[in-house]
Parts: C-alpha cells; sequence; structure tokens
C-alpha cells in the first residue's frame, strides 16, 4: 500500500500561523526590551528566524536569534547554543520547534536554558500531537493535532511553498 501525502498547514495557513504566533509573542512580552527566540536546530531553528522576522515588524523588542543544537537521537548528550549564556541570563526566552511529539527535545532543551536564572520562558511549536511521554506543553502553537502513532507528521519550512502534512 502506497503512503499518501495528507496535507495539515498549506504555505498561507502557515505563514499565518507564524504571524499569529508571533503576536502571541509580543503580547506575552509587551514589558520586555529584549527577548531571546531560541529554535531547536533545524526546522525548529528555520521557525524561529520566521517568526522572529515578523516579531520584528511588529514590535520595537530587540529579538535575539538563537540556534539551539540537541542530538535527537540522544538528547542527553551536550546541548549547544549560538548565544553564550551571559546573553541569555535574567532575560525573557521563547524555545520554538517545529513539532511537539512526545516532549524529549523540548524538554531537554528547557533543561539547558534553565542552568541560569531567568525572566521568563515559553514554549512555541507549529504543530502540537498529542504523544507527550513528558510533562511539557507549548504555550504557543500553530495546530493542535491527534494522531496514531504510526503517523509521522513533516513540515517543510526550507523552501516554498512551505507546507505540513502527515504521513
Amino acid at each position: 500500500m502506497a503512503l499518501t501525502k495528507n496535507t495539515i498547514l498549506s504555505h498561507k495557513e502557515i505563514e499565518h500561523k507564524i504571524r499569529r504566533i508571533a503576536y502571541q509573542i509580543y503580547e506575552s512580552n509587551v514589558n520586555e526590551t529584549e527577548i531571546i527566540i531560541a529554535g531547536i536546530e533545524t526546522n525548529g531553528y528555520i521557525l524561529a528566524r520566521k517568526i522572529k522576522q515578523q516579531l520584528d515588524k511588529i514590535s520595537e523588542i530587540n529579538s535575539i536569534l538563537c540556534k539551539v543544537k540537541i542530538d535527537k537521537t540522544a538528547p542527553t548528550n551536550p546541548i549547544t547554543t549560538s548565544i553564550k549564556q551571559e546573553e541569555y541570563t535574567n532575560k525573557s526566552i521563547v524555545l520554538i520547534d517545529d513539532v511537539l511529539n512526545s516532549g524529549s527535545t523540548l524538554i531537554y532543551g528547557i533543561k539547558h536554558f534553565l542552568d541560569v536564572p531567568l525572566k521568563q520562558f515559553k514554549t512555541a511549536v507549529l504543530v502540537n500531537r498529542n504523544h507527550k511521554k513528558f510533562p511539557v506543553k507549548a504555550d504557543f502553537k500553530g495546530i493542535s493535532l491527534s494522531t496514531s502513532l504510526f503517523e509521522h507528521v513533516h513540515v517543510n519550512l526550507s523552501k516554498q511553498p512551505y507546507e505540513a502534512y502527515l504521513d
């Protein structure tokens, strides 16, 4: 039996979700002068960059983009970020990934940032699935989706048209 591609979000819908998430981030950080937009490599970072672009259009908040490198096959391995720890200490952080599935990537990313005092910590995902193994939630999400464990969500943000689909 051949697998078929079931579109979850079209290009236009993804652009709308990115804009809406940027507004939500702005609303929760309206009193901040600077926030860290941290994206989990690879798709989470692409999504974070797009959200930062929208945030910069709608607000005066200085947003700093941060790339977070996590070994998704071994998330307990050391995590690295493109900015130094001092640059996010006592700041508001939004950790972004494309899909929240089991929660392991997000929870290990959160754990990394909690080594220093923070003003506020939020999470954002484009697609929130309901198969969590860990007690982690997305504060900002594009879409919540109930799927079977055998289905896989693919998100393409690297080339246009953007798309999210299930197979």
